[in-house]
């Protein structure tokens, strides 16, 4: 007996039956496969279907984004810098003080408008003060960082601004230009009497100029003066090596000269209303009587402001305004 017959049982047959079982099952165990993959690929397509449905409906109910969002980082803490740094604190805080720029720099980048380094609060830059106070951190003799958040950060946090640079005459008594700092900060928000003091305080510093001692005891009579305020910023302009903070005390000696020079223009507004009853409807009108007073004119006869732009008549208002092509900051 053949093998093929032991293991029939000698039924000659019975081969072609295990063959029919064989593709039976092979045929059922095919149609399973496929059921499962069917299934498999639903249940795939309803969960991508049910993601979409619900990234969509999240969309929907989103508050508004804000547009500079996607620039808030989250930084080394300076404790761990510290660490990092294998005792090398000057270049942590150099890597701090860059990160700080960058993040200013691309949110100036991404604005659309005019805005003033003094001024930066449409930005929203709120990692500005945790950023300078850590780069003070590792190097509390970083004068750079102070200077820029006396000037930047009291639009945003004046709070952060003064005990960052209270911070830093704690770990440098001896620099005068801190206690010029933070005069500034204090003068800027109206409180003459703590500006006074920083003053004060900062001429008594071994070293520190004679003007100091000046400024405070103008800040007491005259806080809120234009001509302090000029006095301000040219001293800001001289003490200055930071190229932004020069710029902006220029713009701002600029303004406080425009606002000067508008004054000058509504008196003579104001005397040709008053003899012509009237208010004048082009600059012409009035070029003799603002060249008289010494205002440089275009061929119109509109007076030019200390940027060179003229300036633009509010005929009926009988006002003058800047242009807005002008450099000149108009708060």
């Amino acid at each position: 007996m053949s093998a093929t017959e032991e293991t029939t049982g000698g039924n000659p047959n019975a081969g072609e039956g295990l063959t029919e079982d064989f593709a039976a099952t092979s045929a059922r165990a095919s149609r399973r496969g496929r059921t499962r993959d069917a299934l498999l690929a639903l249940t795939v397509v309803a969960g991508l279907a049910s993601v979409f449905a619900l990234s969509r409906r999240l969309d929907a109910r989103r508050p508004a984004e804000d547009p500079f969002q996607s620039y808030e980082e989250l930084y080394v803490r300076p404790e761990t810098a510290r660490r990092l740094s294998l005792g090398f604190n000057g270049l942590a805080a150099d890597w701090y003080w860059l990160r700080s720029l960058q993040y200013v720099g691309r949110k100036v980048d991404a604005y659309r408008g005019d805005i003033t380094l003094d001024d930066m609060t449409a930005l929203g830059i709120r990692n500005l003060g945790p950023l300078l106070d850590e780069a003070t951190t590792l190097d509390p003799q970083f004068m750079a960082a102070y200077e820029f958040g006396a000037v930047v950060l009291p639009a945003i946090d004046r709070e952060a601004a003064i005990k960052l640079v209270q911070k830093g005459i704690r770990d440098n008594p001896r620099d005068w230009r801190l206690y010029q700092h933070l005069g500034y900060i204090y003068w800027q928000a109206g409180r003459f009497g703590e500006a006074r003091e920083a003053y004060a305080a900062g001429a008594r510093v071994p070293g520190a100029p004679a003007w100091m001692n000046a400024m405070a005891a103008q800040m007491g009579a005259h806080g809120g003066s234009r001509d302090l305020a000029r006095e301000m910023y040219r001293r800001m302009y001289e003490e200055s090596a930071d190229e932004q903070v020069r710029t902006l005390a220029l713009k701002r000696l600029a303004q406080l000269d425009s606002l000067d020079e508008r004054e000058r223009i509504r008196r003579v507004l104001a005397d040709f209303q008053t003899r012509s009853g009237r208010c004048p409807a082009a600059w012409r009108e009035t070029a003799p009587a603002l060249r008289s007073t010494g205002f440089k004119t275009d061929v119109s006869g509109a007076p030019l402001d200390p940027a060179g732009m003229p300036y633009v008549l509010d005929a009926a208002a009988c006002d003058v305004r800047l242009d807005e092509r002008s450099p000149i900051p108009k708060k």
